[in-house]
């Protein structure tokens, strides 16, 4: 692609020999162990480079199993330094499998397993309204929405108010305070409309009142220790910044309707929040439902453990119950009002669909989450598949939807559906 493509298109410079910005994890990549032939790998990595070649993501991790097993674990191009409006000039970090990257709204997958582990240990019913446990929350008409509701994105609170400043998202108070004074734009759940920052304030909320603990804290204890991440925190911490890849907007800019749709959900324009997840200090506060850090190995184990009814490496995480909870359909599929596309939630993950759903063809038993549109982390357990594509762009409409689309149907192609028999006992 020449430089005036790439103006206009937003995109960052690709070279034609991608070796020199391919970053393999050779010793954590089996794929004769789980049954995967070379051609599958080969044709799965082709669609990661392709994707990489429309110039919209600078960085790339990709991290999927199979049966238990990690069969592909690389990375393509830089985490700092190849945005659109860097010089060539300017100092490169490669990006590598280790390289720490913010999941965005994937982070709403581990939230809300946290919150159903409270289930697990008796703490909430999620039946219970928010006000039972956090009375405050239930004004102006918001005393009867449920933890359900807020989990299954039917909590009416789909938006900060506008006008609120950005910097509020990272002082807890203040954003706690404007949600209790929110008006709720309904209350009786009938209605999806995605809660794309807003939910996760609430479950940090309820949780941190049951435990007594933050809740960054539980989830190191029950989530980060047991399953030996290094990463995988709320935020980053300020001695570690420098080592989190950064986020570019790339792409070309989003025009009316999409331009209204992105400013509804993320309640700004995309620079603008390219600009925010940049800023140290979104990167080091604690926003449950859009600030994670992690690699992709890491969000593949966690998917990973889920496909495993609870359990990593021996290690019982949570009951098998607590995940069968969470990825349970709720409600049919529905226009969400805040996207404006056809959605299936459960109590905190986005569903597949057959015969062809947000996480490829005959999806129907695949759950997960997509991060700021383009990261995409799920499991199938019909396939028994964990898979997790990070990015450090921010297209929108752009170039590059095909490539992505394609991504998702080439891992699903390589991985058949496995006869019902022999199916995780997840997936019934």
């Amino acid at each position: 692609m020449n430089r005036f493509a790439r103006r206009a298109l937003n995109s960052c410079a690709v070279p034609d020999d991608l070796s020199g910005v391919t970053d393999r994890d050779e010793q954590g990549e089996n794929p004769e162990a789980a049954g995967v032939s070379q051609a599958a790998i080969d044709e799965i990595w082709r669609s990661t480079e392709s994707l990489y070649r429309t110039g919209t993501h600078p960085g790339i991790q990709l991290s999927v199993r199979h049966r238990g097993v990690q069969v592909l674990h690389r990375a393509l191009g830089h985490a700092t330094g190849n945005g659109p409006d860097d010089s060539p000039e300017t100092p490169k970090t490669p990006m590598t499998t280790e390289t720490p990257v913010c999941y965005f709204s994937a982070s709403k997958a581990v939230t809300a397993l946290l919150i159903h582990m409270l289930v697990e240990q008796g703490l909430i019913n999620l039946m219970d309204p928010v006000s039972y446990y956090c009375p405050e929350f239930g004004q102006r008409g918001k005393r009867t929405i449920t933890i359900h509701q807020i989990l299954s994105h039917r909590g009416g609170i789909p938006a900060i108010p506008r006008g609120t400043p950005i910097d509020v998202l990272w002082r807890q108070d203040e954003i706690w305070q404007l949600l209790c004074e929110a008006e709720p734009v309904e209350v009786d759940g009938s209605k999806v409309a995605y809660h794309a920052i807003t939910g996760g304030y609430v479950l940090q909320r309820v949780l941190e009142k049951v435990t007594g603990d933050t809740i960054d804290a539980f989830l190191d204890t029950h989530l980060r220790q047991p399953m030996g991440m290094r990463w995988f925190t709320y935020g980053i911490t300020p001695g570690h910044v420098s080592d989190l890849a950064r986020t570019y907007a790339t792409g070309p800019a989003p025009r009316f309707p999409v331009s209204w749709i992105v400013n509804r959900a993320l309640g700004s324009d995309i620079r603008t929040v390219a600009g925010v997840v940049n800023d140290p200090r979104f990167q080091a506060a604690v926003i449950p439902a859009g600030n994670l850090c992690g690699t992709a190995e890491e969000m593949g184990r966690f998917f990973q453990m889920m496909l495993n009814g609870g359990v990593w490496e021996g290690q019982r995480i949570c009951d098998p119950m607590t995940i069968r909870r969470a990825i349970q359909q709720y409600g049919s599929l529905q226009i969400d009002r805040t996207m404006m596309i056809p959605m299936r939630f459960s109590a905190g993950l986005m569903l597949g669909g057959n015969p062809v759903g947000l996480w490829g063809q005959q999806s129907r038993y695949a759950f997960g989450h997509v991060g700021l549109i383009n990261k995409f982390c799920w499991a199938d357990s019909a396939r028994d598949i964990s898979v997790s594509l990070l990015n450090t762009g921010l297209p929108i409409v752009a170039h590059h939807l095909p490539a992505l689309v394609r991504f998702v149907y080439t891992v699903c192609r390589q991985f058949p559906l496995i006869p019902e028999a022999e199916r995780s006992t997840i997936a019934a």
